[in-house]
């Protein structure tokens, strides 16, 4: 029997167990970058940013549903299909090194800051400086890597990342915001010079090589068609907590901190004060290095997937060329936590780069779920094709702002 004709009905108990391939993604974006990005948003424009959160979430559950779906329906990961699409060698060896550079120059720069979060977070704690703490994490994540005891450390930070949700949507009833305002800032209005913290937000969210991670995951995870709705509940659960928490942290930081200028790690705290009081520094560090740990966990895994892809390696362990992928990537974090090598013209160009392949990929992604002769019966239904077209468009226009920006910057 077909298995699309058969509506199979899932208990809360087979929902719960799904949960998976979305938390991954959620801890990929829910990193120091976001934590710090929606403070500084909250205190520079208040709520008037809030709409970019909402997009982001949108845009992330719409995107990464089709990741998925193209994974479990194809048995292919994100990178063959895309590779599958040229015929041409010169253009199948250009999409090759476009996309696997972008994203691994991408992931570079990531993991640099992943690292970096992770050591600040420890040394507003400890007072070890953080070339110090930097390294020793990143050796830390390679040997959890390297010995595949990566299991226990997941449920560590699920439990952490869901934690920090709980402290900081308490703390934003506690300090009760501004309904109106909050109203209001879910209206798409740019404020002056607000453009590259809105920018900053929707791709501290939509992050290239989660699609890549997500068409991998979900089709180990769900083996058949008839799980692609435990695959869209676990996206639309797993993801909208990573947006309820960055929500939070922004209107947070906007009803507590508004027009106060961040410094330094520590200030990030303040805005938990009302429900922590003393111990919000203490939490607030605890939060940056669970946020770090569980992004850094997951980047190298992007590139480790895209390049085993691209150049038909194994996704898996066994295979030296994909885990020489992780622990290069590791490495290069480590580095630039141990020097202190300031990572703004790595992050500039990885910007530029990422600022040319969003929009590729997002309308490779639309196009090819949107493929009877890819999917079949498992195509976007008219209603989610036209999202995908706005998404597409609004790609378009956010990866050219960010290209000439970071063109601009380089420059000068």
């Amino acid at each position: 029997m077909n298995s699309s004709n058969v509506k199979v009905k899932y208990t809360w108990k087979d929902k719960i167990k799904a949960i998976g391939p979305g938390a991954m993604i959620t801890a990929s974006f829910v990193g120091p970058g976001t934590v710090t990005t929606a403070t500084r948003t909250g205190t520079t424009f208040g709520y008037s940013l809030l709409w970019t959160i909402v997009f982001s979430i949108i845009a992330t559950i719409v995107l990464q549903e089709m990741a998925a779906r193209l994974g479990i329906v194809t048995k292919e990961g994100l990178s063959e299909a895309i590779k599958k699409q040229f015929d041409n060698p010169i253009l199948k060896g250009l999409s090759v090194f476009l996309v696997g550079s972008s994203i691994t120059l991408g992931c570079v720069a990531y993991m640099g800051g992943d690292l970096t979060g992770t050591a600040i977070g420890l040394s507003t704690i400890t007072g070890i400086s953080n070339r110090i703490l930097g390294p020793i994490m990143g050796v830390v994540i390679l040997l959890i890597i390297t010995r595949g005891s990566i299991r226990w450390l997941e449920k560590l930070l699920t439990f952490l990342v869901a934690l920090m949700a709980a402290i900081f949507v308490l703390t934003m009833v506690i300090v009760k915001p501004d309904l109106g305002a909050v109203v209001k800032g879910l209206m798409p209005v740019v404020p002056e010079n607000g453009l590259m913290l809105c920018i900053a937000l929707i791709g501290t969210t939509i992050v290239p090589y989660n699609f890549f991670i997500h068409a991998i995951s979900a089709k180990n995870s769900f083996d058949s068609t008839d799980k692609l709705e435990l695959s869209k509940w676990d996206i639309y659960l797993s993801i909208s907590v990573g947006g309820l928490i960055t929500a939070a942290i922004m209107i947070t930081a906007a009803t507590v901190m508004h027009g106060f200028t961040v410094k330094s790690a520590a200030d990030l705290s303040i805005q938990l004060e009302p429900l922590l009081g003393s111990s919000a520094k203490i939490f607030l560090s605890i939060a940056l290095v669970a946020a770090g740990l569980s992004s850094a966990v997951v980047t190298p895994l992007g590139a480790s997937y895209v390049l085993a892809g691209l150049f038909g390696w194994q996704y898996s362990k066994k295979d030296k060329r994909f885990m020489t992928v992780n622990i290069g990537i590791l490495v290069l974090g480590i580095f630039v936590s141990a020097t202190g090598f300031n990572p703004l013209t790595i992050i500039v160009l990885a910007q530029a780069l990422n600022g040319i392949i969003l929009p590729v990929v997002v309308i490779y992604l639309v196009y090819a779920t949107s493929s009877k002769k890819i999917l079949g019966d498992f195509t976007n239904s008219l209603f989610i094709k036209i999202v995908g077209i706005v998404i597409s468009g609004i790609t378009i226009v956010l990866g050219t702002t960010s290209l000439v920006s970071a063109i601009q910057t380089l420059l000068s």
